[in-house]
Parts: structure tokens; C-alpha cells; sequence
């Protein structure tokens, strides 16, 4: 199991095989959860946007140009008015 020495300053460097496991670099963030029970879960953070192609894909539905949700805008707006 790997482990971490906890630095004067509070650091921990996360060792390489748990950055592999979590899929975060440099610059990324993670988010500590701590369980009813005590338990400290780690979780990454960032996602890579490429993992999130298809996430709100629907079947037999035609995508939405740029031009169509301009004019949904306008009117959505002119309504409120």
C-alpha cells in the first residue's frame, strides 16, 4: 500500500501509483470526503472534457445549430419582457 509523510507545512506529496490510479497532474484538484464512520475518501477532480463526449447524447435526436439556440434566446427573452 502506498504511503505519505506529512511535511511541517501540512504537504503530501501523493505517491505516483495513486496519481495514476486517480488520473490527476499537476495542477489538478482533488476533494477530500470524510465519511459518518472517519474515513478519508480522495477524489479527482478535474475531468478531461473528452471524457464527457456523448454524456447527454439522446437517441434519434437531431442536434441544435448555433443559429437555433440564438433565436430559442431571443424569444425565451422576449417573453420575459
Amino acid at each position: 500500500m502506498p504511503t505519505a509523510t506529512l511535511t511541517s507545512k501540512g504537504q503530501v506529496t501523493i505517491p505516483k501509483a495513486v496519481r495514476d490510479l486517480l488520473r490527476i497532474d499537476t495542477g489538478d484538484q482533488i476533494d477530500f470526503v470524510v465519511t459518518d464512520r472517519g474515513d478519508v475518501l480522495v477524489r479527482g477532480v478535474t475531468v478531461d472534457v473528452r471524457e464527457l463526449r456523448g454524456l447527454l447524447k439522446r437517441p434519434r435526436r437531431r442536434g441544435v445549430t448555433v443559429e437555433e439556440m440564438n433565436n430559442a434566446i431571443l424569444r425565451r427573452h422576449a417573453r420575459k419582457r
